[in-house]
C-alpha cells in the first residue's frame, strides 16, 4: 500500500514555504505595529464655529469661478489657515469624527500631517508626508506611517495604485483637464486652473456614478408617485414623506451588494431637495430631463422652514458628519440675527434633530429603515419647540444670553439637546 507521507525531496520545498509565510506574516506584523500607535499626532480639530463658516463663505463667493469676468486660465490662492481648517473638517469625516491634519507651507514644499482615528482597531494611524512641487501636481517626497518609514518612489507608486482603485474616472479625467498645476509659496497654496463655460456642468455630473444616479432616480420616480396618488395641492408633513422613500430604500437595500447607508443617501437629498422647493436637476444636470415630481409645501410642526432645516441639517449630517452640520445651523441663525429675520432657537432644534436623524441614516441603516417601516409621527423625530425663544435681533440676544460661549446660552443648548434625547425615533442606534 503506497505511503501518504511527502517524499524527501517535497520536506525541504514545504519548510521553505512555511518559513517564508511565517517571515512574511512577522514582517506584516512588525509593520502594523510601527505603523498603528495608541495616540494621535494631530490632535483632533474642534469644529467649526460661525466665524470659521463666514470666512469660508467669503472665501468661495470671492473665489466663485462662475462669477470672474471671461474664461481660459486662473489662480485661486489658498491660504495655509483656510487650506488647515479644510483638512481638519476631511481628517474629522473619514476618522469617525476624531481624525485631525493639519499643513505647513513653504517655498516649493509642504509638510503634511494627520491622524485618523482606526475605531476597529482601537489605534491610531498617523501619517507624515513631505510633499514637492512637480510640473503639474505635487509628489511624495517622503511618507511615514506613524514609526513606519516609506520610500518616496513606493509612496508615490501606493498612491498611483489607489487611485486607480477609485471608481472615479470622470472625476480624475475633470482634475487632469482644469487643473493645469499646484505649486507652494510661505503660508500659501497657489492653484493654477482653467475654466470653460461647461465646467461647472462637467464638475457636477463628475460627482455622480452612473450607478449613483440611476438611484437617486429611484427615489425621484418614488416621490412623484407617491406625490400624484394624494390627489391634493395641501401641504404635506415630513412625517408622511419619510415612510415611503425609507420603504424604498428598505427593499432596495436588501438587494445582493446593497449598501444601506447609501440608499438612505439618496432618500434624505431628495426629500431635502424636495422640502427646499428643487429638484434633482440642482445637483446632476442629467437630472434636468427627468419628469419631476408636483411641488407641494413640506411642512414639520406646520412650518416649512422647519422641515427644510430639518431635511438640510440631516443631508449635512449624512455628507459631512453631526459637527458640521450644527456648526452651520448655529451660523445661520447668527447670520439672521444681524440682517435676517433673527435669532430663533427653534430653528436650532430643527437642526440639531435633523443632524441625529442624517447620523442615524448613516450609521444605523437597517435600523431606521425598520422604524419608519411602522410609520412615524411628527413627535417622533422633532421636538416640542413653541415655547423657545425666536425673531432675537442680536441687541435682544446678547442681553438675555451674552454670547455663544456663555453660560446663558449653554443653558438653552443643553435643554434642546435634552429634548431631542427623548425623541422616540432618534433614541436608537447612535
Amino acid at each position: 500500500m503506497p505511503s501518504s507521507s511527502p517524499s524527501p525531496r517535497r520536506r525541504p520545498l514545504r519548510r521553505l514555504l512555511l518559513a517564508t509565510l511565517l517571515l512574511l506574516l512577522l514582517a506584516l506584523g512588525l509593520c502594523l505595529a510601527l505603523a498603528l500607535q495608541r495616540e494621535p499626532s494631530v490632535p483632533p480639530g474642534q469644529g467649526l464655529s460661525p466665524a470659521d463658516i463666514q470666512r469660508s463663505k467669503d472665501f468661495l463667493r470671492r473665489n466663485d469661478p462662475r462669477r470672474l469676468a471671461g474664461g481660459g486660465p486662473r489662480q485661486l490662492r489658498i491660504e495655509e489657515a483656510q487650506l488647515n481648517l479644510l483638512l481638519s473638517q476631511l481628517a474629522q469625516r473619514y476618522g469617525a469624527g476624531q481624525g485631525g491634519a493639519t499643513v505647513a507651507l513653504q517655498q516649493g514644499q509642504a509638510a503634511l500631517h494627520a491622524s485618523v482615528r482606526l475605531p476597529r482597531l482601537g489605534a491610531w494611524l498617523n501619517i507624515d508626508a513631505q510633499l514637492l512641487e512637480g510640473e503639474h501636481l505635487p509628489e511624495i517626497a517622503s511618507l511615514h506611517l506613524g514609526r513606519l518609514p516609506l520610500p518616496g518612489w513606493l509612496a508615490r507608486w501606493g498612491l498611483r495604485r489607489l487611485i486607480a482603485q477609485l471608481e472615479t474616472p470622470a472625476q480624475t479625467q475633470l482634475a487632469r483637464d482644469m487643473i493645469e498645476r499646484i505649486s507652494f509659496a510661505p503660508k500659501e497654496l497657489r492653484l493654477a486652473y482653467r475654466w470653460r463655460s461647461d465646467s461647472m456642468e462637467q464638475l457636477l455630473g463628475s460627482l455622480w456614478s452612473a450607478a449613483e444616479q440611476a438611484r437617486v432616480r429611484a427615489y425621484n420616480e418614488q416621490l412623484i408617485r407617491w406625490v400624484q396618488a394624494q390627489n391634493s395641492d395641501a401641504p404635506v408633513s415630513l412625517a408622511q414623506l419619510l415612510p415611503p422613500l425609507f420603504e424604498l430604500a428598505r427593499q432596495r437595500s436588501a438587494l445582493p451588494a446593497a449598501d444601506a447607508a447609501q440608499e438612505n443617501r439618496a432618500a434624505v437629498l431628495t426629500l431635502a431637495l424636495y422640502a427646499c422647493g428643487q429638484d434633482w436637476g440642482r445637483l446632476l444636470p442629467a437630472a434636468r430631463l427627468w419628469p419631476h415630481p408636483p411641488l407641494r409645501r413640506v411642512t414639520l410642526a406646520g412650518r416649512d422652514d422647519f422641515a427644510q432645516h430639518f431635511m438640510v441639517s440631516a443631508a449635512l449630517a449624512l455628507e459631512g458628519g453631526g459637527p458640521l452640520a450644527d456648526a452651520i445651523g448655529v451660523y445661520k441663525e447668527v447670520a439672521d440675527a444681524r440682517g435676517g429675520s433673527g435669532f430663533s432657537f427653534n430653528d436650532i432644534a430643527a437642526d440639531r434633530a435633523g443632524s441625529r436623524f442624517g447620523l442615524l441614516a448613516r450609521q444605523s441603516p437597517g435600523a431606521l429603515q425598520a422604524l419608519l417601516r411602522k410609520g412615524v409621527q411628527e413627535r417622533d423625530f422633532m421636538p416640542d419647540v413653541a415655547d423657545l425663544p425666536e425673531f432675537l435681533s442680536p441687541k435682544a440676544f446678547m442681553q438675555r444670553y451674552g454670547g455663544l460661549d456663555q453660560p446663558a446660552y449653554r443653558q438653552m443648548m443643553a435643554d434642546i439637546e435634552a429634548r431631542i434625547e427623548r425623541l422616540p425615533l432618534l433614541q436608537h442606534g447612535i
